[in-house]
């Protein structure tokens, strides 16, 4: 099916399904719904946010949510967290280029880690995207991907830095706390 069919398919059940479905994202010519996210992993992204708004200078603003949408690659994805300028930004009536962004980031959820260890890993840097920041409460982690590039098996990022929840993490111009994010209960 291509991308254009796909998308529309997704709208589709965005509208008949929006009040159970957090986001929809396509890649690899598939659809996959996400669920509603649980309280600790939207406090995660909401004290992200917080920090990286009183560091943030000129227009750039933090968001929590939006689409970012390649349809040459055929990829849509609706980070947890993305930085642009307020004024590009405001040139976006619906899905966003994800070459205009500074930063995306994604909190992983208990059950899906793959999407943001895997296929976003090969995704955003594809898409053009600088900085990716992963932050993993299921292992107290946080990880830093920067400078992507061509590599033999496609896009991808060349620099990766890790840290354990506690550390003060560099990202790009910023420094997150990451001792206030919350890990997830054992299960």
């Amino acid at each position: 099916m291509n991308y254009a069919r796909l998308r529309a398919v997704a709208d589709e059940l965005m509208e008949q399904y929006g009040d159970l479905v957090r986001k929809i994202e396509i890649r690899d010519g598939a659809i996959t719904m996400v669920m509603s996210s649980s309280t600790p992993h939207e406090l995660n992204a909401m004290r992200l946010r917080r920090q990286l708004d009183h560091q943030l200078t000129g227009d750039l603003v933090a968001l929590t949510g939006g689409d970012i949408e390649d349809p040459a690659l055929g990829i849509l994805r609706m980070p947890d967290l993305i930085v642009a300028s307020e004024a590009v930004l405001e040139e976006f009536d619906d899905k966003i280029d994800p070459r205009v962004l500074l930063l995306v980031a994604e909190v992983v959820s208990p059950s899906n880690h793959s999407n943001d260890y895997v296929e976003k890993m090969r995704d955003y840097p594809a898409m053009g995207i600088p900085l990716y920041l992963l932050i993993d409460p299921r292992k107290g982690t946080v990880r830093v991907c920067s400078d992507p590039a061509d590599g033999p098996d496609g896009p991808r990022y060349r620099a990766t830095h890790d840290y354990v929840f506690g550390d003060q993490v560099k990202v790009g111009d910023w420094v997150i706390d990451s001792g206030e994010f919350k890990r997830y209960a054992p299960r």
